[in-house]
């Protein structure tokens, strides 16, 4: 901003290391004078801050989108690449061009409509990456609590669809779930070997 560039978007995703669900992504443009107090990096948030920031930012900033990309096409492609597409349909979506991209990270989506930075632990040095932090994590975790409803076996409102024990097991017992699991993820992949 001090370089006169105004419109500064903060991008991050949620979701790269579960064996179920979509990597969802998030790109986030605040406004400079209604920056919302207590944003940190999504994981080091309780749920319920989590939650009552999410509101605070999608109603004080000046524009914001997400975008997922779901387990089928992780499957296809890789996590990074799936991660960083999402990243770049997130930005592209937003109502307002953006003059610079903030990235949490070492990469840079592709496509993007404007120059980028990425910062290794960026949610935790930029307050626009620590809102788009928030609003992908907040999203990830509704999107499993939801899918939670139609598979109960997996508890996926627990987890979110991560590698616990319950998981796990559930996987085992169960098997897993076309178009919910990542088949290319461990233990997934060496089951299919």
């Amino acid at each position: 901003m001090r370089s006169g560039i105004e419109l500064i978007v903060g991008i991050d995703e949620a979701g790269r290391g579960p064996l179920a669900g979509p990597v969802v992504a998030a790109a986030v443009i605040l406004n400079p004078k209604k920056i919302p107090k207590g944003l940190d990096d999504s994981k080091r948030l309780t749920p319920q801050r989590r939650e009552e920031l999410f509101d605070i930012i999608t109603e004080t900033a000046l524009a914001c989108a997400v975008s997922s990309i779901s387990a089928p096409v992780i499957d296809a492609t890789d996590i990074l690449k799936a991660a960083l597409e999402a990243m770049r349909r997130a930005v592209c979506s937003l109502a307002i061009v953006p003059g610079h991209a903030l990235i949490d990270g070492r990469d840079v989506a592709p496509g993007l409509p404007c120059p980028a930075t990425a910062l290794i632990k960026g949610d935790q040095r930029s307050v626009s990456i620590a809102a788009a932090s928030i609003l992908a994590k907040v999203t990830r975790d509704r999107m499993m609590s939801q899918t939670g409803k139609y598979f109960p076996l997996y508890g996926l409102e627990m987890h979110a669809g991560y590698g616990t024990e319950y998981h796990r097991n559930a996987m085992e017992a169960h098997g897993p779930v076309v178009g919910l699991h990542r088949f290319s993820f461990s233990p997934l992949k060496e089951r299919q070997a």
